[in-house]
């Protein structure tokens, strides 16, 4: 599986409620309408969890401080992922996500890699 992880901070000046709520009931289904011309599998977000427990990871490893949530985005291999990227109707979704993503994200202070999965471990 090939993986695209997107590590977000929000826009400056945006409550993090309002954050959350854009990015799950906006941004999450307009995913969901390019997911065919993306050839994704699958899209999960994770939504910043307040805990006291984040500092204590943190200051336990020198880490820097959190993001607002990360997106996951799952193809089936690297060539479904460079098929879907040369179509017309892939790059079409791809720049209008940007675009919205444009309206509740801190862009440059988010981070955008492709990974591959290796399952070490799960419980059944």
């Amino acid at each position: 599986m090939i993986k695209l992880v997107y590590c977000v901070h929000r826009k400056a000046g945006m409550p993090q409620e309002e954050f959350f709520r854009y990015w799950k009931e906006n941004h999450g289904p307009l995913v969901k309408s390019f997911a065919e011309a993306l050839n994704a599998g699958k899209y999960v977000q994770s939504h910043l969890l307040e805990s006291p427990l984040n500092q204590v990871a943190q200051e336990g490893r020198g880490a820097a401080g959190p993001y607002d949530g990360i997106t996951e985005i799952w193809w089936n291999s690297h060539e479904e992922l460079l098929e879907a990227m040369q179509t017309p109707e892939g790059v079409a979704a791809h720049e209008k996500l940007i675009e919205d993503e444009a309206r509740f994200c801190d862009l440059s202070r988010s981070s955008i890699f492709l990974t591959e999965e290796h399952s070490i471990f799960e419980s059944p």
